[in-house]
């Protein structure tokens, strides 16, 4: 399983969902604006990107930290009890 984040500067859900993954004990690779990638570029891959985070797996498009969360419960990979 190949896990992108794609991240910028400053970012709370960006810190969140690193804790998710880590949470998860999956490795991940985190690619930051302006520094791996452009806005226009993040768009172009992946139109459905409406903000910050973006994860994918495995190439498919999963979404901001809401349904990063979602994936990963869904998954059995986290739990959603404290």
């Amino acid at each position: 399983m190949e896990i992108i984040i794609y991240t910028m500067k400053g970012c709370g859900h960006c810190t969140r969902i690193k804790e998710l993954i880590h949470r998860a004990n999956v490795p991940y690779i985190e690619k930051k604006l302006d520094i791996d990638f452009t806005r226009e570029e993040l768009l172009e891959m992946y139109p459905k990107a409406n903000g910050y985070p973006v994860m994918t797996v495995d190439g498919e498009f999963i979404g901001s930290l809401v349904e990063s969360v979602k994936y990963f419960v869904e998954k059995g990979m986290v739990s959603s009890r404290k």
